[in-house]
């Protein structure tokens, strides 16, 4: 499915991106990879089987009028872009009533509105070429708020909303959307973190520490990118607080009191 593939993948010099990035160049795929600093995404690329198909492209969702300009020159380098996996994101740490709101607007610029704008400048393009695969990175905490991240949960619950609308609207185009609900993994997001000042919370969070590894995560969502799962849980045993509060709020509600914060 992924052999000759052009996918962008933004987050990609760490964590889950880097993981599936390598997975896929493993898989034949032309990966674009984005973070905001190239020396990061070029020891990503010495790790890559096939480096010649690694490609690094600096990227910094904070700087969101340089968005569509880079899309439409990647696509013009590469001709097409067959999958967008928005996956670049930065978290929280610290209570909703202690949170700036300067804070509350980075993430959602970051988390949400860096993905909004990518995949309205890919979009067009993917339904001229006759079809595309548009991904993207959420979290348990996109289907239930979390103690700690309310702004993160905010934008995370917004990209659900943008991207299940986006699907609906282009089914007739041969639009896939793939939305990822990760629960722990073992990456360095909470160490980038920010808390209610906007300073990096720089811990790594004892539950996320014993997640699954971003390795297997990639396995996870390449395996739901090809069976086109409109969601794609990806963890373990915590996932299981998805599906409780789907079915079992109140139950939910009463064991987000009781388990770790952190």
């Amino acid at each position: 499915m992924f052999k000759n593939k052009i996918v962008w993948i933004t987050g990609a010099s760490s964590g889950i991106g880097e993981a599936t990035a390598l997975a896929l160049i493993d898989e034949g795929a032309v990966v674009i990879a984005s973070a905001p600093f190239l020396e990061e995404l070029e020891v990503v690329k010495n790790k890559a089987s096939r480096p010649e198909n690694f490609h690094c492209v600096p990227l910094d969702l904070m700087q969101s009028e340089t968005l569509e300009p880079l899309a439409k020159r990647l696509i013009e380098q590469f001709g097409r872009i067959d999958i967008l996996m928005n996956n670049a994101g930065i978290s929280q740490r610290g209570l909703a009533v202690d949170t700036s709101i300067e804070v509350d607007r980075k993430i959602m610029e970051i988390d949400y509105f860096g993905a909004v704008i990518l995949t309205k400048a890919v979009l067009p393009q993917m339904i001229k070429q006759g079809g595309g695969h548009l991904v993207c990175t959420s979290s348990m905490v996109g289907v239930f708020g979390f103690p700690l991240r309310s702004a993160y949960s905010a934008a995370k619950h917004a990209m659900h909303g943008f991207f299940e609308a986006v699907r609906i609207e282009n089914h007739q185009h041969n639009i896939k959307v793939n939305i990822i609900i990760g629960g722990r993994i073992k990456t360095n997001v909470s160490l980038g973190a920010i808390m209610a000042d906007g300073k990096a919370y720089g811990k790594m969070d004892a539950g996320q520490n014993k997640g699954i590894t971003p390795q297997k995560a990639a396995r996870q969502i390449l395996k739901g990118i090809r069976k086109n799962k409109s969601e794609i849980l990806v963890g373990s045993g915590e996932l299981l607080m998805v599906r409780i509060k789907r079915w079992l709020p109140k139950l939910h509600g009463y064991l987000s009191r009781k388990i770790s914060w952190t």
